[in-house]
């Protein structure tokens, strides 16, 4: 059947179903002839259980998990039953301090004083270190997010077209004591925006499968995070690249020293922060 039929039969919208085939979780059949998509009675219902259990707030990586069988649906309900029921008591807190708030007249910003409101400070934010936690790990959510990897991509993509018709017929792909070892056609600047390309896909699936689906949301975002630092990586090459033909640099290993140290520096800052 086709996506069409498929949104009717579900109730589900299109940009839905789409969204869940990027992720894997449903992978349907493709037509010989004409390469359209030829849905299925299973992925019809695949779609509805990964909508429902999304309703829930299950992560998606969870879901992927449960659908692969390495998570039990039952422990992972059991999971989201306590999470939600600590939302509930966190919700109902600040409900409770909003309407305490709102019955003071002449509130505003400047006259707030939050002893006021909260008899425990240190308590109250102990109580709320997770969520103060996320503020303080914000950097390493955006780095990790699309937009950052959409920039980087834009910018190799960039710089190998405005590079290639100044290069020679042949470019450096390998590095040895300040010398190039190893060559390839001119076109080979175009495999490092490729390489970007392919990696956030490929490697987001890997890292998120090994730490996003045991260990949680943070774990993966520190797996985009590390996805997008070898997309990264792939950038300083390209860059290396060209400065090294200009006769700029010449240490390719004190380049990814570099690369390393402030990639995990702003890794460690990170966890550091939120911890």
């Amino acid at each position: 059947m086709t996506i069409k039929e498929v949104e009717e039969k579900t109730g589900l919208a299109r940009s839905n179903i789409r969204f869940y085939e990027k992720e894997r979780l449903i992978c349907p059949k493709r037509n010989e002839h004409n390469q359209y998509r030829e849905y299925s009675e299973a992925d019809v219902e695949a779609l509805k259980k990964i909508a429902y259990l999304r309703t829930l707030g299950l992560p998606v990586e969870e879901i992927r998990g449960i659908i692969s069988g390495e998570i039990g649906l039952k422990g992972a309900v059991e999971r989201q039953v306590k999470i939600l029921d600590q939302q509930i008591n966190d919700l109902k807190n600040a409900r409770r301090l909003c309407e305490k708030m709102s019955q003071d007249q002449s509130l505003t910003y400047a006259s707030l004083v939050v002893e006021r409101y909260v008899n425990d400070l240190d308590q109250y934010w102990k109580s709320n270190e997770k969520m103060l936690g996320m503020d303080a790990f914000r950097f390493v959510s955006l780095w990790g997010g699309r937009l950052a990897w959409l920039a980087m991509l834009a910018i190799s993509f960039l710089i190998a077209v405005i590079a290639y018709p100044k290069l020679p017929s042949e470019i450096p792909i390998q590095y040895s004591a300040g010398m190039a070892v190893s060559t390839a056609d001119k076109l080979a600047i175009f495999a490092y925006p490729g390489g970007c390309l392919v990696v956030r896909p490929l490697f987001k699936i890997i890292f998120r499968w090994k730490m996003g689906l045991k260990y949680g949301r943070v774990n993966g975002m520190i797996a985009d995070y590390l996805t997008n630092s070898l997309c990264f990586i792939l950038l300083s090459a390209e860059i290396f690249c060209l400065l090294f033909m200009g006769g700029y640099v010449k240490n390719a290993g004190l380049m990814f020293a570099l690369d390393g140290f402030i990639l995990m520096g702003g890794l460690v800052i990170g966890l550091r922060k939120k911890s």
